[in-house]
């Protein structure tokens, strides 16, 4: 899939955000290695700890149905620059779907396109956990 296109299912996804606390809207499209896309947005709650990121909610979605495979994931948020994920995502997307493409849109629909890998340079991983 294009990753236009990608980054427009992003910016549709924003729109069903609930950022009742913070305003700030953010969408994310997952795409899985067969070409499914899997839709997220943030959802914020009165207990901070408890708001789930778009990136999150996308790829849990994903898992929920089934899917292990991703190829990229796409972000849109209403800052004007470019939206990248928090630490908590960066790290359940490298354990979860690998050194994907990570594509981030910004207002101007211009996007940029960097590996996991780049965002989460010497990750933990499991490899450090005892098995």
């Amino acid at each position: 899939m294009d990753y236009n296109l990608l980054a427009q299912k992003a910016i549709e996804a924003k729109f069903k955000a609930l950022p009742t606390y913070s305003g700030f809207h953010v969408g994310a499209a997952l795409l899985t290695s067969d070409e499914k896309v899997y839709l997220g947005c943030n959802i914020e709650t009165s207990s901070y700890s408890l708001t789930i990121c778009a990136e999150r909610t996308a790829l849990f979605k994903a898992i929920s149905e089934g899917e292990r495979k991703f190829e990229a994931i796409a972000i849109a948020s209403d800052d004007p620059g470019y939206c990248p994920p928090c630490g908590a995502c960066r790290q359940v997307m490298l354990d979860l779907c690998g050194n994907i493409d990570v594509v981030m849109v910004n207002h101007k629909n211009e996007i940029i396109v960097k590996k996991m890998s780049e965002l989460l340079p010497f990750a933990f991983g499991d490899e450090y956990l005892n098995k």
